[in-house]
């Protein structure tokens, strides 16, 4: 549930959930998220220009000559969380990865004790749920793996990566929409594209949903892309 209300200047709102980060406070981070966007789209709630969840806190900005900071705060308050049905709003997505295009295995067997297969099992058969999605369009932040599995950022970041690229650090795991920088420990590519600008529904993943990765090989991206 919400523990702080605060403004942030003159048109925007934090609502904080805590400090964790853990999938039963995300879960009320997206609940909130998406019951403000049922009331948006329905006309309930005037002046909303945007609402970004993270992993523990939801920022909502707004229009203050069509709403006020009290007005929102007095919403918020209202809401009901055990109202709010999740699963209606998530989907189940499986996610093709080609481990031939790993960068960072090798030195992850070596950090972890574990050999490749083994760092790839583990990958493959983890439920990965998607805490929200941010630092570039469409990229997903994704948890939780094991504890025994979890590196740290590379010291040095790659100033490229390639498009689709798979990462893993601390608990998490991602996946590059774009090529860009980046500091994640890489394992694989994934030939799907996460975001396209053209279609109605940017974004092919959506805080909530949650990812399992599908094992292909090098022929089978490359027809991919194709």
């Amino acid at each position: 549930m919400i523990k702080k209300l605060n403004n942030i200047g003159d048109c925007g709102i934090v609502c904080d959930f805590g400090d964790e980060v853990n999938k039963s406070i995300n879960t009320s981070v997206i609940k909130l998220f998406n019951h403000i966007k049922n009331q948006v789209s329905k006309g309930n709630l005037e002046g909303i220009l945007n609402y970004t969840p993270s992993y523990n806190k939801l920022i909502i900005n707004f229009d203050l000559e069509k709403i006020n900071s009290s007005k929102i705060i007095d919403f918020l308050k209202s809401v009901n969380f055990s109202k709010i049905n999740l699963s209606q709003n998530s989907k189940k997505w499986t996610i093709p990865v080609c481990y031939d295009f790993e960068m960072d295995l090798e030195n992850m067997s070596k950090t972890l004790k574990m050999n490749k297969d083994e760092i790839i099992n583990i990958h493959l058969n983890t439920d990965f749920f998607v805490y929200m999605i941010g630092f570039i369009p469409g990229h997903p932040f994704m948890g939780d793996l094991d504890k025994k599995f979890e590196t740290n950022r590379l010291e040095t970041p790659r100033v490229k990566l390639p498009r689709g690229s798979v990462g893993i650090v601390e608990k998490f795991c991602n996946i590059y929409p774009f090529e860009s920088p980046g500091g994640w420990n890489i394992v694989g590519k994934t030939p799907l594209q996460l975001f396209n600008i053209n279609k109605k529904i940017t974004s092919l993943l959506s805080p909530g949903d949650t990812v399992i990765f599908k094992s292909i090989t090098k022929k089978d991206l490359l027809s991919f892309i194709k």
